[in-house]
């Protein structure tokens, strides 16, 4: 324990430093899959440390890890729990919902800042169909126990969908669900539409990049330079797969008469390492697709349908996950190794010494000299922490 906490102070020096120097502020639209599927991951309050580091105000998690909730107490850290799969048969009860809000949520709010409930993940494309028939009662009964409680204005209800859910992603403006599941889709859809929740998305360009190389550019789908794509029907110009994708769920929402609510990006990531038929899962990859990304976030952009709209983003994930099933991609989608340690480089230095637009991360103007002064005397005092307590 004594060589993490050296290692996550260590971190928190050199992100300090780095942050100080660049001006970076808090990415209000950013936030991060915290994933607990793995051997020897550091405990709750040294995440949080983690996360403060970074200047994460908001993560998921795929439980309602009591820990978590109560290390995560006082910090202003924003979190999304999640309902698994396999709770929906049972809080399809109105009673048992209830119930479950009563000792999973209400106990820790609002010292936590729960924002949101995953009810399930990718339900919709698993392979127990009865999940989906739970799924609609379920938020439902979890929504109506919310308001019970007064709870309701303050944590939304939704749940996560793989991009699977699409029977056609491309042109954007072609974008409609799988037949099979439009009926409880619809379902949901007006459950969102009147609660005022977002439509939360699980979207991969990796996935898509890994299965059509031939076919798919790199660099399109790494929101790095390229040409792009225009959506013949609209005429909207994209230059990375990510934002066509959100587009899509938006068109095929309008499809069924729901054009109006939200779309979020519940996860989103690359993966640092795979098997031999995982084409492009390299660390190099990774840094360059997330770094891309958190350029993106910085800047508040929204997609070429929504452009004055912020795409609120999930990152997908903060640790390496060892004992997850599955390819070996699976296993390696962290920012951090389970030590504290990084994986690959993020992009933070890059990013210091990156030219961008005012209204980004890097100080410009003149009248953001005596906030550079600012960031100057914290420089200073980071460094100072930091040399004190080596010699300690």
């Amino acid at each position: 324990m004594e060589l993490y906490l050296r290692k996550a102070f260590t971190l928190q020096c050199v992100l300090g430093v780095v942050l100080s120097l660049s001006g970076i502020g808090l990415v209000e639209s950013l936030g991060i899959n915290y994933g607990q599927v793995g051997n020897d991951l550091p405990p709750p309050n040294k995440v949080l440390q983690l996360l403060k580091s970074l200047k994460v105000t908001k993560t998921r998690i795929y439980d309602t890890n009591p820990d978590i909730l109560t290390a995560f107490a006082g910090s202003g850290v924003e979190i999304i729990v999640t309902v698994e799969n396999n709770m929906l048969a049972t809080l399809m009860d109105p009673q048992q919902a209830l119930q479950w809000v009563t000792t999973r949520i209400k106990p820790y709010f609002p010292a936590t800042k729960i924002t949101g409930i995953a009810v399930g993940n990718e339900v919709f494309t698993g392979d127990d169909m009865s999940l989906v028939d739970n799924l609609v009662p379920a938020m439902v009964s979890i929504q109506r126990a919310l308001t019970q409680l007064g709870l309701q204005q303050y944590v939304q209800v939704s749940t996560p969908s793989s991009l699977a859910v699409l029977a056609n992603s491309y042109p954007p403006s072609e974008g409609m669900f799988v037949q099979e599941i439009i009926p409880i889709m619809t379902q949901m859809l007006q459950f969102l539409s009147t609660t005022k929740a977002p439509f939360w998305i699980n979207a991969y360009p990796y996935f898509a990049y890994k299965d059509s190389p031939d076919k798919i550019s790199l660099d399109y789908a790494l929101f790095n330079p390229n040409s792009g794509m225009i959506d013949p029907h609209t005429n909207l110009h994209y230059d990375n797969m990510l934002y066509a994708q959100v587009d899509a769920v938006i068109y095929a929402m309008a499809q069924l008469g729901f054009g109006g609510i939200e779309v979020r990006v519940s996860e989103t990531g690359w993966p640092s390492k795979g098997d031999p038929n995982e084409v492009g899962a390299t660390p190099q990859n990774a840094a360059i697709y997330n770094r891309n990304l958190l350029k993106r976030q910085m800047r508040g952009e929204g997609t070429p349908l929504r452009p004055k709209m912020r795409l609120e983003v999930y990152v997908f994930a903060l640790f390496n996950e060892d004992m997850k099933p599955g390819p070996t991609s699976e296993r390696n989608y962290g920012f951090f190794k389970p030590d504290g340690s990084m994986v690959y480089n993020v992009g933070f230095t890059s990013l210091s010494t990156t030219t961008t637009p005012s209204s980004s991360i890097s100080l410009t103007s003149m009248g953001n000299k005596i906030e550079r002064a600012a960031h100057h005397q914290r420089l200073v005092l980071w460094v100072s922490v930091c040399l004190a307590a080596m010699v300690i």
